[in-house]
């Protein structure tokens, strides 16, 4: 019988107070009783709207029919046809949003936690499975693929299972890209990460580090080597400012130098190499799920108050409300409707506070969302010792501008064929964030596998590949 609770089974997690002093993960996982109580939650719909919610199509489906019957390990198999990340997907990606809103359940009560199950299935998987993927028997040829985010993996993954010789090149020198350096340990331990790392070099992925492609190697390049095929999939790596006085200011971070230096380097650590100025009083202006990752991040550094100053109402948020419920949670403050106009600095130098005017919502933008209108006389300064900019990212020009008729958008992104993902150049692909700009990590799996598949289909592959 199905259970018919209007209620998800709730995710066990570490203490509000405990948590935001410590770096490791927030939630703690169902219990195998409670995936397989939220399994049968499932109506096992004939439509499968889920499934359409879902950028890369998983048999959801069928994967919580095998969860509902106690067989883990099966469901995690039907997972991974689809997703080359189960155990990062299950955590960060915004299910709420797309298979999850599509879940029938979700009409008069709420939606089978889907993500959580398949991170249950996941998890399951890497603790109880000794098996390593078998490498396929090669087919002869060459793909180069650039970047080692989400998108790469994904590309680089499915390429593998159908024989290709794949090396991917990553500027960085740990494997992972924004998996790795963007996402805190409390959300996405790099465990998890490099186990799924470690499965597609069992499966012949080549990965080379402290690659930059455009200064070690140009795309061009690649190709003259004997690549049949490049994928990039750079991601957006370059921040913005808001350009406004006092951002020059020490004590001012981009969200990606605070967060890599916090996730990658590992600056929270007593003896890091590369330690971080450890603030007593943050702002991080942006409300989206980076702005969320750097204030939890700065109060589990040890800061004693964290805003967040973002221009819009708590409606109008784009962070995932798990993300800013966890937030509250761990006393952040929320400044909302408020927008910086100068950083203010002592004599040294260093940022002493931030001035903010007052908003209020006008009418919509050309997304949807009110415009924010400022209201006159309504200054205010919050006393800070650091400012962390949180408003967005961009491609780095540096692949543009070493590649050859390589058609881009005005801000960066570079252009594709949807369908496909090929470039203006032959033979030369591309997808996730250095196409979309900032976007989420299964969008980013979706492009990578269409110009898989495209690849595969240009190659001489099977149609259906």
């Amino acid at each position: 019988m199905p259970n018919m609770s209007l209620k998800k089974n709730e995710m066990p997690s570490q203490e509000p107070h405990i948590r935001n002093k410590n770096f490791e993960e927030v939630a703690l996982g169902y219990t195998e009783a409670q995936a397989i109580d939220e399994a049968q939650r499932c109506l096992n719909c004939k439509n499968r709207p889920c499934v359409a919610g879902c950028p890369v199509n998983i048999a959801i489906p069928d994967f919580i029919a095998k969860m509902a019957q106690g067989e883990f390990e099966q469901a995690y198999q039907i997972i991974a046809k689809s997703s080359a990340l189960p155990a990062v997907c299950g955590r960060v990606c915004p299910q709420e949003s797309q298979c999850e809103q599509k879940c029938v359940r979700g009409i008069k009560g709420e939606p089978v936690a889907i993500g959580r199950l398949e991170r249950f299935a996941a998890d399951w998987h890497n603790s109880h499975s000794a098996h390593t993927p078998a490498k396929p028997a090669p087919n002869g040829h060459r793909v180069a693929v650039v970047g080692s985010g989400p998108s790469g993996l994904t590309c680089a993954g499915d390429l593998a299972r159908l024989g290709y010789e794949v090396t991917v090149f990553e500027a960085l020198h740990t494997a992972g890209g924004v998996l790795v350096y963007g996402i805190p340990e409390f959300r996405l331990p790099k465990a998890i990460v490099q186990k799924e790392i470690q499965g597609l070099k069992a499966m012949g992925v080549k990965i080379e580090t402290n690659m930059v492609i455009g200064r070690a190697l140009s795309v061009d390049e690649l190709l003259s080597q004997g690549y049949e095929a490049v994928f990039i999939g750079s991601g957006a790596g370059l921040p913005r400012f808001m350009s406004i006085p006092g951002e020059n200011l020490k004590g001012v971070y981009s969200a990606n130098e605070f967060l890599t230096r916090v996730n990658l380097m590992k600056a929270y650590l007593p003896n890091s190499d590369t330690p971080i100025h450890h603030a007593k009083r943050v702002a991080v202006v942006g409300g989206g799920n980076v702005a969320m990752d750097a204030a939890r991040c700065a109060k589990r550094l040890g800061a004693e108050e964290v805003y967040i100053v973002y221009r819009r109402s708590e409606k109008e948020l784009p962070a995932r409300a798990e993300e800013v419920e966890h937030a509250k949670e761990e006393g952040v403050i929320f400044k909302l409707l408020n927008n910086p106009t100068q950083i203010l600095g002592d004599e040294t130098g260093s940022v002493k506070g931030m001035e903010c005017l007052q908003m209020e919502l006008g009418e919509p933008d050309a997304s949807g969302r009110r415009s924010p209108v400022e209201k006159p006389g309504s200054e205010f300064v919050l006393d800070l010792d650091c400012v962390i900019m949180a408003i967005g990212t961009s491609p780095n020009p540096l692949i543009k501008s070493t590649t050859q008729g390589l058609e881009t958008q005005k801000w960066g992104g570079i252009v594709i064929n949807e369908e496909t993902g090929l470039t203006s150049r032959p033979n030369v692909y591309a997808g996730g964030d250095a196409v979309t700009g900032a976007a989420t990590v299964i969008l980013a799996m979706g492009a990578g596998k269409t110009a898989a598949k495209a690849i595969h289909q240009a190659l001489g592959g099977e149609q259906s590949a």
